[in-house]
């Protein structure tokens, strides 16, 4: 299986990349990548690939431009050295919130303009994790596997937390199938949504709790946590309208831009969970509110069994 496979990775998260190789294996190959006073970036393949199937595998985090940059660039440079199939392994798929035009606005849609690009360099597969908006795979002529963390959440939920009177909690309508998934796999758990609304014109957003949370450790559920200002404002309601006893959050990407920090540490939220497919940065390592899983198992088994011809479905359950 593993012979005729070569794994490389761009520079914005060597630490997972590395993981992933060691579960399979292999060794990250040799890539020359530099950047010119200019700004612009260089690519060069140190090593023979004539034949191989190649997987990058790069999230396109901050800074997205440079990240989405690399992956085109060593696609293209696979594509001219005559690998048989590249295979992008995009854990985090930067611009996914940019998946629609809303109403008559004159804005891009820029999640398929990033999909446009990968297709266009030659990638014949896409592997991700936890789109922020499952229809994005709709923007592909090429075959997508979309992962789930569920199951590492689910895990995590179980060993921390089934002693502590725990509620599945979405942190909004828009997010409820996500959380009953989780609820679901982690034995029919009971499901409560904050709902924001303004009763208002001109009145500040008013958050409601939909099912009683009093007493109970609540466990918020999201794709992604971004600068955590709603995350923390639905930690606060849940215990000073709810009377929740805790709040805890599990979110796939770590994106924590902004004034994340502050909202992090200045919410009643006791803990936030996030994946490693986006590396924490220093500040948020030393947060004691943060703490990361690793998808570093997931994405090599998901690998494996593309490159075996196994079902990735099965893997996901």
């Amino acid at each position: 299986m593993i012979g005729d496979t070569k794994l490389f990775a761009g520079t914005a998260n060597r630490k997972l990349a590395q993981q992933v190789a060691t579960k399979l294996g292999l060794s990250l190959e040799r890539l020359d990548l530099e950047r010119f006073s200019d700004g612009e970036l260089r690519v060069e393949l140190r090593d023979n690939v004539r034949g191989c199937t190649a997987y990058i595998l790069q999230p396109t985090c901050a800074p997205a431009n440079d990240t989405l940059m690399e992956v085109l660039l060593i696609a293209d440079a696979l594509r001219r050295s005559s690998v048989q199939k590249i295979v992008a392994v995009i854990p985090y798929y930067g611009y996914a919130r940019q998946d629609r035009r809303p109403g008559y606005t004159r804005v891009p849609i820029s999640a398929s303009v990033v999909a446009t690009m990968l297709q266009g360099v030659g990638i014949n597969h896409v592997i991700t994790v936890d789109l922020h908006a499952t229809q994005i795979q709709g923007f592909f002529h090429i075959p997508v596997d979309n992962l789930g963390a569920q199951s590492l959440f689910v895990s995590d939920i179980y060993h921390r937390w089934r002693d502590e009177n725990p509620i599945i909690v979405s942190p909004d309508v828009g997010g409820v199938a996500r959380a009953r998934a989780v609820a679901k796999q982690s034995q029919n758990m009971d499901l409560a949504i904050v709902d924001k609304r303004r009763e208002k014109a001109n009145e500040s957003e008013v958050m409601n709790i939909i099912g009683n949370v009093e007493d109970r450790t609540c466990i918020m559920i999201d794709d992604m946590v971004d600068t955590a200002g709603t995350l923390g404002k639905a930690a606060n309601a849940l215990i000073d309208v709810g009377g929740a006893r805790r709040v805890v959050a599990y979110a796939t990407h770590g994106v924590l831009s902004g004034k994340a920090l502050d909202n992090l540490n200045n919410s009643k939220l006791h803990e936030l969970v996030v994946t490693d497919s986006i590396p924490l940065s220093a500040q948020f390592e030393q947060c004691t509110k943060v703490r990361q899983i690793s998808i570093a198992h997931l994405l090599a088994e998901t690998i494996a069994r593309v490159q075996s011809g196994k079902s990735v479905s099965e893997l996901l359950g």
